[in-house]
């Protein structure tokens, strides 16, 4: 009896041993795409060129999928690749990767992909194809993973069991940025982007905010009470409306509260910012101070 119980105590201890064999090797593996990846994502950051950025980013999405082809790459972080942005689901069941390409006219392209975890380790994943210029009213329509409006996500948060509200930098013209509320509705491995969940307009399928590349402005997610603050926008005159390019913050704070589903619309909040921190990384690339590749240029 004691020999078998050695036996098997043996076995189960090779068997431990070659997991965490197995596990180690995989996380190296892992590692080295990583590394291929920095390599390729700091590329397009760095390089003056245009088409070579172009080149570079094709690349770097040719890889990047390859790396998440590898057994259980859901579980692998990807830290240090500060240039691009990857948030998971709260419910830990997805993850999404979203970054931008500057172009030289002032204008950005986004690319984004949706990676679901899956119990035998497989990839299921489905790409997001920004279609920006193309959609009309953007503010109002319902979209697909395949006519997407780009942005570069930093924040998820759970609104009804299929429905989360996306927090987004959106680099747009030469003269003025974008920030973005957006939804995604997930069922499944069917994915939809906007809904009507805004009090203050009936038709408002995501907000975009508007202002001057010169100016940061706070868009963030507060838990307790739980709301989305951010700063209202005004043009520096009242004869410059609808010229962007000269809005920004007066000082003055508004809020959508997060209930049963919807966000509520709340005028003029009270809201204690002791110091402008990491909202000043949501900048354009060509803005003095801006940490180089950062993830949330």
């Amino acid at each position: 009896m004691k020999f078998f119980f050695k036996l098997a105590l043996s076995l189960f201890n090779l068997f431990i041993g070659l997991q965490a064999f197995s596990q180690t090797s995989e996380h190296s593996k892992m590692r080295v795409w990583e590394d291929s990846l920095k390599s390729l994502g700091e590329g397009i950051f760095q390089i003056p060129a245009e088409p070579e950025r172009l080149t570079n980013n094709f690349t770097f999405v040719k890889t990047l999928v390859a790396a998440l082809k590898e057994s259980h790459s859901f579980d692998y972080d990807f830290s240090t690749l500060k240039m691009i942005s990857i948030i998971e689901s709260p419910s830990k069941d997805f993850r999404i990767f979203s970054w931008n390409v500057p172009l030289d006219d002032g204008s950005y392209l986004y690319y984004g992909s949706i990676q679901w975890k899956t119990a035998d380790g497989s990839l299921k994943l489905i790409p997001l194809l920004d279609k920006t210029f193309e959609i009309q009213d953007a503010e109002q329509v319902a979209l697909s993973a395949d006519n997407w409006y780009g942005a570069q996500y930093y924040e998820i948060i759970p609104l009804t069991t299929n429905q989360y509200v996306l927090l987004g930098w959106k680099g747009h013209t030469p003269h003025y940025t974008q920030k973005v509320i957006e939804i995604i509705n997930i069922e499944g491995t069917n994915v939809r982007f906007g809904a009507p969940v805004f009090s203050d307009a009936p038709s408002l399928h995501r907000k975009i905010f508007r202002y001057t590349r010169q100016a940061s402005m706070i868009l963030k997610h507060e838990a307790v009470p739980q709301r989305l603050v951010f700063d209202h926008l005004v043009p520096a005159d009242p004869n410059l409306k609808g010229n962007y390019k000269y809005y920004g913050p007066d000082l003055s704070y508004d809020a959508y509260e997060i209930k049963e589903g919807k966000l509520i619309f709340q005028s003029d909040v009270t809201y204690m910012n002791p110091i402008r921190g990491d909202e000043d990384q949501f900048l354009a690339p060509d803005r003095e101070n801006v940490p180089k590749n950062s993830r949330f240029q």
